[in-house]
C-alpha cells in the first residue's frame, strides 16, 4: 500500500526519470569507454591498454602527465593553505573581498589564463615592452618549459585548495585550540599541533582535488606543454584525434581509459588516506578563530595585495594591453592603441558572435536542467525511505566521480556513445550542439548538487512531514513548500554550472565542429592560429562577464543558506 502510494504521487515515477537519465548521462558513455579499454576482439583483455603504455610517445606523455600534475598540486596545497589560514584564522581586513578576488582566477578559463601570462611575461608583452623591461625579441619565453607548465598549473588551481581548507576552517570547533591558548600555546605551536593535524584529512582532498584538476587541464597543458615539447596526456588525446586514420578512435579511446584509471587511482587513494587521517572531533563548529596579529596585521595584507596584484591584476591587465593594441608586440601607447579589435569580434567575426551565443544557449540549458535535477537528486538524498535515500546518494556518487574524470575523457565517451543516431528517433546528436549539452550535464552536475544538497540539509523534516499528513501529493510539496526554500541555493548552483560551462574548453574541445564553436574553443582557435590580439579581445570580453556574474551571484548569495557562495564570510 505505502508503495501504491509512492507511486501514485509521483514521486515513485520521477525517482525512476531521474535515475534512468543518470545511468543514461554517468554511467553508458563512461561504460563503453572502460569497454575498450578492457576488451580486445569482443573479449576481456588488458592487451589494449599493455600496448597503448608501450608506446614510447604515451609513456612519456602519462610521465609528464604525473610529474606536472604532482608538483603543481605541491604549489596549489601550499599556496592554498597559507592563504586559508591567513583569511580564515586571523584578525585581517577585508576577507570578504580577498576571497572574492583569489577565487576570481578559478572561474576564469585556464586556456585564458595561459595567454593571459603569456602575454604578460614574454618578449612580445605590452606592459612589459611600454615599461622598457621586457626580454629581448627573439629569446624563449620564460613559461615555455616544464617548470613554466607546472607553475601555472599551480597557480590555476590554488583557489580550489583554499576554498577547501577555508569552508574546514569555518567548520572546526574551538575547544581545543581555546585550551591549547589558554595553556600559553603560541600561534606556531598551535598551527603545528592543533591545527594542522586536525585539518589533515582537508589538506589530503585538497590535493587530491588539485592534482585531479592539474591532470585533466588542457588549455595550459596545449598552450605551453606544445611549444615546449612537453606533451602530456590530456594534448596528445588532441592530437592523436586531430589526425584522423581509420583506428584513430579506438587509440584516443584507449589513452583516455588510462586517463581515466589514473584519475579514478588518485580519488581511490585520496579516500583510503582519509579513512586513516580521520580524526574524531568533539563539539558543533563554531565561530572561527580570530587570531590578533599585531604588527603583523599590515603586512600579511600587503601580502594578500600582492598576490591579488601578481596573480590576477598583471595578467589580466597584460590581456587587456595586447587586445588594445594594433599588433601583438608593439608597446602600448597614444600611436598603438586601438579598439578595432574589439569591433573585429564583437560585430564583424560570425564565428566569435556565433560562439557566444552557442555557449550562452548551452551554459544556460545545461545550468537550468541541472539546477532542477539537483534539487530532485538532493530531496531524494534526505528521504525517509532507505531506497529513495540509497539512489540520491548513488546518484551524487556517480556526478562526484565523473566530475573528477578529466573534460576530455568525458568528451571520448560520448562520442563512443553518440556517434551513431539514436535508436527509435533516428536522430544522430554528433557535431552538434546536443552532445556539448549532455556532456555538461555529465561534467558539472555535482557543481550545483553540492550547495542544494547542503541547503536541503538545513531543513526540518518536519515541514515534509507535515504536508504529507495534510494530503499534499509529490509536486504540490515540492512547488509550495521545498522549491521556495531551495530556489537561492539552486540559483547558486546555477550561476557556477553557467561560470564553469561558458569559460570551458577541455570538455567541448573534441565535440565542437562548424558552425557549433564555443567561446573556449574559439579563444584557443584564435590563439593556436596566431590570431593573438583577437584571442586577447575575446578572452578580455569573457573574463568581464564572468567577473559580472561571479558579482550576481555574490549578490544572490545574500538570501543563500551560509556557506553556499563560497567568498562570502
Amino acid at each position: 500500500m505505502r508503495l501504491l502510494n509512492f507511486l501514485r504521487g509521483g514521486e515513485g515515477l520521477t525517482l525512476a526519470a531521474v535515475t534512468f537519465f543518470a545511468l543514461a548521462l554517468l554511467v553508458f558513455p563512461l561504460g563503453l569507454l572502460a569497454r575498450v579499454g578492457v576488451t580486445q576482439d569482443d573479449v576481456f583483455s588488458l592487451a589494449p591498454l599493455s600496448d597503448a603504455l608501450a608506446s614510447r610517445s604515451v609513456w612519456r606523455a602519462f610521465t609528464h602527465s604525473l610529474e606536472s600534475a604532482f608538483f603543481s598540486s605541491l604549489i596549489s596545497l601550499v599556496a592554498g593553505t597559507g592563504i586559508a589560514l591567513a583569511i580564515g584564522l586571523t584578525d585581517i581586513r577585508w576577507k570578504g573581498v580577498f576571497t572574492f578576488l583569489l577565487l576570481i582566477p578559478m572561474m576564469i578559463p585556464p586556456h585564458v589564463t595561459a595567454i593571459a601570462w603569456i602575454q604578460a611575461m614574454g618578449p612580445s608583452s605590452p606592459i612589459l615592452r611600454s615599461l622598457g623591461i621586457a626580454p629581448e625579441l627573439g629569446t624563449t619565453h620564460p613559461l615555455y618549459s616544464p617548470g613554466g607548465l607546472i607553475f601555472l598549473l599551480g597557480v590555476q588551481h590554488t583557489p580550489l585548495v583554499f576554498l577547501v581548507v577555508l569552508a574546514a576552517l569555518r567548520a572546526l570547533p574551538r575547544e581545543m585550540s581555546d585550551a591549547a591558548r589558554i595553556a600559553g600555546a603560541g600561534g606556531g605551536r598551535l598551527l603545528r599541533r592543533i591545527i594542522l593535524p586536525l585539518l589533515a584529512p582537508t589538506l589530503i582532498a585538497g590535493y587530491a582535488l588539485a592534482f585531479v584538476s592539474a591532470l585533466g587541464n588542457f588549455g595550459i597543458q596545449a598552450l605551453l606543454g606544445i611549444p615546449a615539447r612537453y606533451i602530456t596526456l590530456p594534448v596528445l588525446i588532441w592530437q592523436r584525434l586531430a589526425s584522423f586514420g581509420p583506428s584513430v578512435l579506438t587509440d584516443v579511446a584507449v589513452i583516455a581509459s588510462i586517463l581515466a584509471l589514473l584519475a579514478v587511482a588518485v580519488i581511490l587513494m585520496q579516500m583510503l588516506l582519509l579513512r586513516n587521517a580521520r580524526s574524531t572531533l568533539i563539539g558543533p563548529p563554531q565561530p572561527p578563530l580570530h587570531i590578533r596579529l599585531g604588527r603583523m596585521r599590515g603586512w600579511t595584507e600587503t601580502g594578500l595585495a600582492l598576490l591579488v596584484l601578481g596573480t590576477l591584476v598583471l595578467p589580466i591587465a597584460a590581456l587587456v594591453a595586447t587586445a588594445l593594441v594594433r599588433t601583438y608586440g608593439l608597446p602600448l601607447n597614444a600611436d598603438t592603441i586601438t579598439l578595432d579589435n574589439f569591433a573585429e569580434i564583437l560585430f564583424r567575426q560570425s564565428v566569435t558572435a556565433r560562439a557566444f551565443l552557442n555557449s550562452s544557449l548551452t551554459a544556460a540549458t545545461a545550468a537550468g536542467i541541472i539546477a532542477l535535477g539537483s534539487i530532485l537528486v538532493a530531496h531524494f538524498m534526505s528521504s525517509p525511505r532507505r531506497t529513495v535515500r540509497s539512489t540520491g546518494l548513488g546518484i551524487a556518487t556517480l556526478s562526484e566521480m565523473t566530475y573528477a574524470i578529466p573534460g576530455l575523457v568525458i568528451s571520448i565517451a560520448f562520442i563512443l556513445a553518440f556517434l551513431k543516431p539514436l535508436p527509435l528517433f533516428n536522430v544522430s546528436l554528433y557535431n552538434t550542439l546536443g552532445i556539448i549539452l549532455i556532456a555538461y550535464l555529465c561534467a558539472f552536475f555535482s557543481i550545483a548538487l553540492k550547495p542544494v544538497s547542503a541547503a536541503f540539509v538545513q531543513l526540518d523534516p518536519a515541514l515534509d512531514e507535515a504536508a504529507r499528513i495534510s494530503g499534499a501529493c509529490y509536486g504540490l510539496r515540492m512547488r509550495r513548500i521545498f522549491l521556495p526554500l531551495i530556489a537561492p541555493a539552486a540559483a547558486s548552483g546555477a550561476i557556477l554550472v553557467f561560470l564553469t560551462a561558458y569559460n570551458e574548453v577541455t570538455v567541448s574541445a573534441l565535440l565542437w565542429s562548424s558552425g557549433n564553436e564555443t567561446i573556449g574553443t574559439t579563444i584557443y582557435n584564435y590563439e593556436d592560429g596566431g590570431y593573438t590580439t583577437l584571442a586577447a579581445s575575446m578572452a578580455s570580453v569573457t573574463v568581464v562577464a564572468t567577473v559580472l556574474l561571479m558579482a550576481a551571484l555574490d549578490r544572490l548569495g545574500r538570501q543563500a543558506p551560509r556557506g553556499v557562495v563560497p567568498w562570502r564570510m
